[in-house]
């Protein structure tokens, strides 16, 4: 079944808003076989007509976002509805749902809020539980004088459209796609290994393995293996894939390697603290975007000058004075007082140049050092060197960091 999404809003051709619909619905349908075919995203206003009648013709699934609110550039439900040549009838229950909604939160109503209320006739109203606009159903070819896919209208903020899909599209999808041939997919997640090496590892051995898709993705620090196929074929190319990339995959899951750094400290009872240069706190921003960060992280330090990696971490002098602030040694003395002064397990230091200015011949824009102090086991640092923009260099450096206690977790 071919499906296309179209993503209606003047904001999101503006750039004033950034398109999260097509990730999340691609993801949500993939388990029943599903994929996308195509997107368009297109303004507030009529084009949803001409769009409409282009798409139909190729698809049997259409997913619309957005135009379901109640001004006077939400226009959706009214276009659908005319171009299907339905009637727009009132639904009482969405009325009374919009009401006590409004009544609860004490928001004073306008003639046009009743407008969310109207439904094509014949459509299935898809309720919101977070919002006022509630989503629509309508199944393939509902007017038989006018051929359509089955048909999906939903909201434009996310934190109405995810729950309303997750609750009462997938059911739906669920039925009408019970026929279709269902693929595995499985996403092996490669921290600190560049695209070209992963590929001259696997490629050939994973081409010769009949019936799959394989792909890459790849993100600063981090690359994404996807394999597809069926159950079969994937499990193939799993035992090949995890066979020559080895610990390199930090996970086979929808989870960030800090998510995994985080699993890993708990699951061992033990504690980090972070102490920052280069990084500004980044790395500390990561862990604590974890939910039960909590329980592993107890400090981060950002020691941008010198004088304070000297009296927040008890880095000499000497060593700043003869090494420099970018230096292995004083990497290894930031850690090893972190460590000390929180009585953490590990502690994870960064020292760098992020740059555009900064560098020298020996330490050129983009140096970084990285110190790792663990208890019962001797300091370790590492340099590497990502010339790069200040935001790519941080992720760069956090996944540096983060794989390097993993690795010594394992």
């Amino acid at each position: 079944m071919k499906a296309i999404v179209i993503n209606t809003g003047t904001e999101i051709l503006l750039g004033d808003v950034l398109n999260t619909h097509l990730a999340f619905i691609a993801r949500e349908i993939f388990q029943f076989g599903l994929r996308i075919d195509e997107q368009r995203a297109i303004p507030d206003g009529d084009a949803i007509q001409s769009t409409l009648a282009d798409v139909f013709a190729r698809s049997e699934i259409v997913f619309v976002t957005g135009g379901l609110g109640p001004t006077s550039d939400d226009i959706t439900r009214e276009l659908v509805a005319g171009h299907l040549k339905l009637p727009l009838i009132e639904d009482a229950t969405v009325h009374e749902a919009i009401r006590s909604r409004l009544a609860a939160r004490r928001i004073p109503t306008t003639e046009r809020i009743w407008r969310q209320a109207l439904v094509p006739g014949g459509a299935k109203v898809l309720p919101n539980e977070n919002g006022t606009a509630p989503g629509l159903y309508l199944p393939a070819n509902i007017n038989p004088a006018v051929p359509s896919p089955h048909l999906f209208l939903l909201p434009g903020p996310p934190r109405e459209l995810q729950p309303m899909f997750s609750d009462f599209v997938v059911p739906i999808l669920r039925r009408i796609t019970a026929e279709l041939e269902k693929v595995a997919m499985r996403i092996f997640r490669v921290a600190n290994m560049g695209e070209s090496i992963i590929e001259k590892k696997i490629d050939g051995l994973i081409a010769a393995v009949p019936g799959i898709e394989l792909g890459y993705c790849a993100r600063p620090g981090e690359v994404n293996v996807r394999v597809i196929g069926s159950a079969e074929v994937v499990a193939q190319a799993e035992e090949i894939i995890r066979k020559k990339l080895g610990n390199a995959i930090f996970t086979a899951s929808d989870e960030t390697l800090a998510a995994v750094l985080v699993r890993l400290l708990a699951e061992r009872e033990q504690t980090l603290a972070l102490a920052e240069s280069c990084t500004g706190g980044f790395l500390a921003d990561q862990i604590t975007n974890v939910p039960g960060a909590s329980k592993v992280f107890v400090a981060g330090y950002v020691t941008y000058s010198n004088e304070e990696k000297i009296r927040a971490l008890g880095v000499s002098r000497e060593s700043i004075e003869r090494f420099g602030a970018v230096s292995e040694q004083v990497a290894t003395e930031m850690a090893e007082g972190l460590r000390t002064r929180t009585g953490v397990t590990h502690g994870i230091a960064t020292t760098g140049i992020a740059g555009p200015g900064g560098g020298s011949e020996e330490k050129p824009v983009g140096t970084a050092f990285l110190g790792l102090s663990s208890e019962n086991q001797p300091a370790g640092w590492e340099k590497f060197f990502f010339p790069t923009d200040r935001e790519t260099f941080k992720q760069l450096v956090a996944q540096r960091a983060f794989d390097l206690l993993r690795k010594r977790l394992l």
